[in-house]
């Protein structure tokens, strides 16, 4: 598979959001609580879920909606309003898989207007959940939970890709940090070995 990276601006309409937002200011209020809301609302029904009914059909079922819904407003909505990074999968023709990344344009303008705020709600919403739906699925298989595997499986499966995701718009592509890392190691190799030949013969 090939990745593809991409400088793009996403939302024209944010130039004049952002001369009048402030640094540490939420600027798209609705878009941080929905970033929050339905992954967090299914943390909590699975937690309270035997409480709340008998039904482990219902309890399921309204948890894996509730993920879905998460998957999709993360990928979609939150992570372009909120940091400015989308990224999706493709196949083309041949059936290859392609990663595609997009981020926003910075300007020195949208850089100093840049909400710090949303950046940390978005962050850390993105890692926390899928490290506690970890905790659910050793939980589960440690107390013998065998039912409630397949819906942390698929809590750890969606929030995981969303992270995954994210994580290669913000550090780019892997070929693009093997690259950085090679050239890297290339320079500190010539640079001893330039250095070795310059020493005097003692």
């Amino acid at each position: 598979s090939s990745d593809d990276i991409e400088d793009v601006s996403l939302f024209d309409a944010d130039d004049d959001v952002s001369r009048r937002s402030k640094k540490s200011k939420i600027r798209h209020p609705v878009a941080s609580f929905f970033h929050l809301f339905f992954r967090v609302s299914a943390v909590v029904v699975y937690l309270l879920c035997e409480l709340l009914t008998s039904s482990f059909i219902a309890c399921m079922v309204t948890i894996i909606l509730l993920l879905s819904c998460d998957f999709w407003t993360v990928k979609n909505i939150t992570g372009r309003l909120m940091v400015g990074l989308r990224w999706w999968n493709q196949v083309d023709d041949d059936g290859r898989s392609h990663w595609v990344f997009e981020a926003r344009k910075v300007s020195a303008q949208r850089s100093k207007t840049s909400s710090e705020a949303e950046s940390r709600i978005f962050w850390l919403g993105l890692i926390i959940c899928p490290i506690i739906w970890v905790i659910f699925a050793f939980s589960a298989l440690f107390s013998f939970k065998v039912k409630w595997l397949a819906v942390v499986v698929m809590g750890v499966a969606l929030q995981g890709a969303n992270l995954y995701g994210y994580i290669r718009c913000k550090v780019g592509s892997r070929k693009n940090l093997t690259s950085m890392a090679t050239s890297y190691l290339g320079k500190q190799f010539l640079r001893q070995t330039v250095a070795k030949e310059d020493q005097p013969a003692s």
